[in-house]
């Protein structure tokens, strides 16, 4: 089973004609997973604010749910190449000035724009990069197999990056400045964002310029009248979930923040958030060897209800050590939810709105976290860790039933193609 894995793999990367790609890719999106502590650690430091610092982190997660989906559409109206170039571009000289701006003790509302601003132009590499090679699968005529497995690649990448990034903004922090991370980001932005932008596999998504033949008009309106609702329902339901899922990872720091604060290892809680997130990325690797006779929708419906059944042990946890446990355990349910979302994504909507599908679904995320950790802080902070958890518990359970109450496969059989017969009949997102 290992070497079929490994050579699942193989053929993903050789999709993009080796590993340059997922190189490029992987260290695109780390800024993103870096500016978010980055500049919670620099305002902090320069304005002597925690609550300064909160509202900058808050505008710039703002920034990046508003501005996601729309760097997504524009991608795949435009093309990736010019849209991840400008944005590559234009984020750096966001957290640039965002630095210089908090180096030099700038009045809070201008940081907080600066915080709007490097949101906004954050160039979703991620996402981006998940619709190219789903893209260039689907053009090699490769099976729904090696989509997953590219899927789970891609999920594994986004994991490590969002462990990676804040231990790298954890180290720079505490041996030189929280601008040192920042800096660095602004550097992997122009570089390696220029890199992701103009590798040759960015024509893998070029937007369709060929006009549209009148005679299929009619048979697209027919369809779209026959199933909008049902077709919108299951986009909504996909995102709604994805949010559930960033809900979850927001009270669950909020919640082992408090637990080891109020065990006095308060160090200790970013490594238990990078223990789970390693193990996600290792099961996400492993969702590759998941026979094809489990359908994405049964997939998604065991992933939501193992997250339910695993979170409820952090109603109970007391001490560091079955933290550690618990937590790790849980991750296991996150990346085949989260994987599962986005291959779902891939059949439920067409491959010209796909950029801009995959941008919302981690918009979603983002936002979601956001949201959970600012209500569930606060109540962490009064009624205990407990209450955090609770939370978590809670929004578990509203993906589960999500998941059962959604039948999307209803939409597109697993094994139909992405022909422009069929993009010409598919619905709006």
């Amino acid at each position: 089973m290992a070497g079929a894995l490994v050579t699942t793999y193989r053929t993903v990367i050789g999709l993009g004609g080796g590993p340059l790609l997922p190189a490029v890719s992987f260290l695109g999106r780390l800024p993103t997973a870096m500016c978010q502590l980055g500049s919670l650690l620099l305002v902090a430091r320069t304005s002597g604010s925690l609550a300064t610092a909160g509202l900058v982190g808050g505008a710039l997660a703002a920034g990046q749910t508003v501005g996601g989906p729309v760097v997504g559409r524009l991608a795949d109206r435009l093309g990736q190449r010019p849209v991840v170039l400008v944005a590559a571009l234009l984020n750096a000289c966001a957290v640039t000035a965002l630095v210089v701006a908090a180096l030099g003790r700038a009045p809070t509302v201008l940081l907080a724009a600066l915080g709007v601003a490097t949101g906004l132009s954050v160039p979703q590499v991620g996402p981006l990069a998940r619709t190219r090679t789903v893209a260039l699968a689907r053009r090699a005529g490769s099976g729904d197999r090696t989509v997953s497995a590219a899927l789970s690649l891609e999920g594994t990448l986004d994991e490590i990056s969002f462990v990676l990034g804040p231990a790298l903004v954890g180290v720079a922090a505490t041996v030189a400045h929280p601008a040192a991370a920042l800096a660095l980001a602004a550097g992997l932005l122009v570089v390696c964002g220029t890199a992701f932008a103009l590798h040759p596999t960015a024509r893998a998504v070029a937007p369709d310029r060929a006009p549209h033949r009148p005679a299929a008009a009619p048979r697209g309106r027919a369809r779209r009248r026959a199933e909008p609702h049902r077709r919108r329902g299951t986009v909504h339901a996909l995102r709604a979930s994805a949010a559930l899922q960033g809900a979850m990872f927001g009270a669950c720091q909020a919640g082992i923040t408090a637990l080891t604060e109020e065990l006095g290892a308060p160090g200790q809680s970013g490594l238990v958030y990078a223990a789970m997130g390693v193990m996600s990325a290792v099961v996400g690797l492993a969702m590759a060897s998941v026979p094809s006779s489990v359908t994405l929708t049964a997939r998604w419906r065991a992933a939501t209800c193992a997250a339910l059944v695993l979170a409820l042990p952090l109603l109970v946890v007391h001490s560091l050590v079955w933290l550690y446990v618990v937590v790790v355990v849980l991750g296991s349910a996150y990346a085949p939810h989260l994987i599962t979302l986005f291959a779902l994504t891939e059949r439920v909507v067409p491959a010209s709105r796909l950029g801009e599908s995959m941008a919302f679904m981690t918009s979603g995320i983002i936002g979601g976290q956001a949201l959970a950790l600012m209500a569930s802080g606060p109540v962490a902070e009064a009624r205990g860790p407990g209450a955090a958890f609770a939370v978590a518990v809670g929004t578990a359970a509203a993906a589960c039933a999500l998941s059962w109450v959604c039948r999307p496969e209803r939409e597109r059989p697993a094994s139909a193609g992405r022909t422009p017969a069929a993009e010409a009949t598919a619905g709006t997102p």
